[in-house]
C-alpha cells in the first residue's frame, strides 16, 4: 500500500457523497428501511464522526504510542444525537474535515514501511496502521454503496418486474 494513493482516495468520498445526496429533499435523504437501519443523512453523519473521532486519532495514537495504549472506543451511533443539520451542511463540514485530515496525512511524510506500525484496537487486538487505513478506505466505499442503496430502495416498487433484476432493492443492511 502507498500512503499517497491511500490519501488520495479518501480525498475522493466528499465528492462522490455529495454527488449523491446534495440538495435532495429531506424526505428521500431521511428516509430509513426501518428500525436499525440508517438513512443517508444518518450514514453521512456517521462518516463524519468517524473522520472526527475514529481514523486520525487513531493514526495518531499508533505514532505517538504504538500498541502500548490502546485506542478509544468509537460511538458509532454519536451522529444520532446530533442538532438536525441539512445534508447541504452536513456534506460541508464533511468536505472541511475531510479535505484537513487528508492535508494532516499528507505532512506525515510516511513511507510504506510506515503502515506496518502497531497500535492496540479495544476489540480486536493488535493492529498495523496499514490494516487501519485500509479499512478507512474500505469503510468509505462501503458507506458510499450502503447510501446508494437506501437512495434505491426509494423506487423498489416503482420499479415493477425489473425489481428482479436489482438485488440492492431487497439488500436491507443493518446501522453498523
Amino acid at each position: 500500500m502507498d500512503p499517497f494513493e491511500i490519501a488520495s482516495t479518501l480525498a475522493r468520498t466528499p465528492g462522490t457523497v455529495r454527488a449523491l445526496t446534495a440538495g435532495l429533499p429531506a424526505e428521500w435523504v431521511h428516509r430509513n428501511d426501518g428500525p436499525q437501519t440508517w438513512s443517508a443523512y444518518d450514514i453521512v453523519g456517521h462518516l463524519l464522526n468517524a473522520e472526527e473521532a475514529n481514523w486520525l486519532p487513531r493514526t495518531r495514537m499508533i505514532l505517538q504510542h504504538g500498541a502500548a495504549r490502546a485506542f478509544e472506543p468509537f460511538d458509532r451511533e454519536a451522529m444520532l444525537l446530533w442538532e438536525p443539520d441539512s445534508i447541504d451542511g452536513l456534506l460541508d463540514r464533511f468536505q472541511a474535515v475531510r479535505t484537513a485530515t487528508v492535508e494532516e496525512l499528507l505532512a506525515l511524510h510516511l513511507s510504506p514501511s510506515d503502515l506496518d506500525r502497531r497500535g492496540l484496537h479495544p476489540d480486536v487486538g493488535e493492529v498495523t496502521l496499514g490494516e487501519l487505513w485500509a479499512t478507512w478506505v474500505a469503510h468509505d466505499l462501503t458507506h458510499i454503496a450502503q447510501i446508494a442503496e437506501v437512495l434505491a430502495r426509494r423506487y423498489r416498487h416503482a420499479v415493477g418486474p425489473w425489481r428482479a433484476f436489482m438485488p440492492a432493492l431487497d439488500r436491507v443492511a443493518d446501522a453498523e
